[in-house]
């Protein structure tokens, strides 16, 4: 028998995992051939502690610590860039996200591309942060398996039912006294087989383009760049430039990819504020990002069965909230007392959309 079933194998799922693994038998069971196929393995791999909703800010600040004393971090900065018919939105963005206002003559020293036609406002954070996005999976990974705990791919979830404890179908029939539905884009869908009222979770897709290093430039230690208005984005990787758009159009839980219009209208903002204009795309992809009807994530157990355990609706802070959101799945599927405040509980609850 199994305590602690899991389904989904992205970051939400290994790392609640891993937590659990501390108290008993965990399995994780992940549909596709690798860890971390959808969302988990196309994200922009970025901490900010003030991006996001007040209740994401507050597990970005509780997760601080855990990145930083197991070194997942490396500096990166973020900028902030405004055109003269954005003042309003950069000066609303560049407040929630606790951002210091820096002159052009400082953000073409950062980002020498820049377009000063177009550029009119620049601000920055010191304190946005690269993740090793791939080290942190594969460590969540090897804790369960330290522990005990198995981690198994091409487990595509068919089936479940309760019998006293929960029966899973899968490549075989699994046992469960606890059931965790971390499935990202499909958890509604797995909570439906379940048995289990739907949240109403929307999947949204963003795409990404890479580009090579605009103009030639060494990228390396330029900031991650971004729109105001969230209208798109541009972050240095492995020398080259991505680009997205920063779409949140809704579609069915699938294997996302790009589309061609979209990605090509984010390209023209992006286009916009810069000097070097965009001659090739080396590739392009897109990934689901799962939102829930408030925007934020839902995470603890179902209100009308507690062996039903939400870790769902991630969006776009799934792992900058990782480290802080599965002590927090553990620690109410255990019944301890959580660390974090009540009132992000309750604003974290399934409760709220189950009543």
């Amino acid at each position: 028998m199994i305590d602690f079933l899991i389904i989904g194998g992205g970051i939400a799922g290994l790392s609640a995992g891993a937590r659990l693994s501390e108290h008993g038998i965990v399995a994780v069971l992940e549909a596709e051939d690798a860890l971390g196929y959808h969302a988990s393995g196309r994200s922009a791999a970025l901490f900010e502690e003030g991006y996001g909703p007040s209740s994401v800010v507050t597990l970005n600040r509780a997760s601080a610590e855990f990145f930083f004393a197991n070194d997942y971090l490396t500096p990166r900065g973020l900028m902030l860039l405004g055109s003269s018919a954005q003042s309003d939105q950069f000066a609303k963005d560049q407040t929630d996200l606790g951002m210091t206002e820096i002159s052009l003559a400082e953000a073409t020293a950062r980002v020498p591309i820049l377009n000063l036609d177009t550029v009119r406002y620049a601000a920055l954070s010191e304190g946005a942060h690269d993740i090793d996005t791939d080290r942190v999976l594969q460590d969540f990974a090897r804790t369960i398996r330290a522990n005990g705990g198995s981690v198994l791919t091409r487990q595509r979830v068919s089936g479940i039912r309760k019998k006293g404890h929960w029966l899973v179908e899968a490549a075989e029939v699994f046992e469960a006294r606890t059931l965790v539905n971390a499935a990202g884009a499909w958890v509604d869908e797995i909570a439906t087989l379940a048995g289990m009222a739907p949240i109403g979770i929307t999947p949204r897709r963003r795409s990404m383009a890479r580009l090579p290093a605009p103009g030639g430039h060494d990228v390396k230690h330029w900031p991650m760049m971004l729109g105001a208005g969230e209208s798109w984005y541009a972050k240095p990787d492995a020398g080259k430039l991505l680009v997205s758009p920063s779409e949140a159009d809704p579609v069915a839980p699938q294997d996302a990819y790009a589309d061609d219009m979209v990605l090509a209208e984010g390209l023209a903002r992006y286009e916009e504020m810069v000097i070097c204009p965009v001659t090739r795309v080396e590739s392009n992809w897109a990934g689901l990002r799962s939102f829930s009807p408030d925007g934020t994530l839902v995470l603890g157990p179902d209100p009308t069965d507690p062996s039903f355990i939400w870790s769902a609706a991630q969006g776009g802070y799934g792992f900058q909230t990782a480290p802080a959101a599965s002590r927090l799945v553990a620690d109410l599927t255990l019944c301890q007392q959580p660390e974090i405040s009540t009132d992000t509980v309750v604003a974290l609850s399934p409760a709220r959309f189950l009543k």
